[in-house]
């Protein structure tokens, strides 16, 4: 629990957050203008499918992170 009194991890997480909500923005404008120019029949479903698939993708993205983290051996030698 000595973790929680460091303060570079505080710095670590506050930029992590930052940066996931600024990305998340990007994301939300990105997916809207695109779906702007499909049939207005499949915008609610199209908006729907494309905020939900960036959501996996950067969930599946930190936890990427996390298993890189975690590795102790090399993966390769080059």
């Amino acid at each position: 629990m000595e973790w929680l009194a460091s303060p570079e991890i505080w710095v670590a997480f506050l930029t992590l957050t930052a940066l996931e909500i600024v990305l998340g923005i990007d994301n939300i404008i990105f997916i809207s203008i695109l779906v702007g120019r499909m049939p207005k029949h499949l915008q609610p479903r199209t908006r729907f499918f494309g905020l939900a698939l960036a959501m996996v993708t950067r969930i599946l993205l930190l936890l990427s992170i996390t298993w890189v983290m975690r590795l102790t051996a090399d993966l390769f030698h080059l």
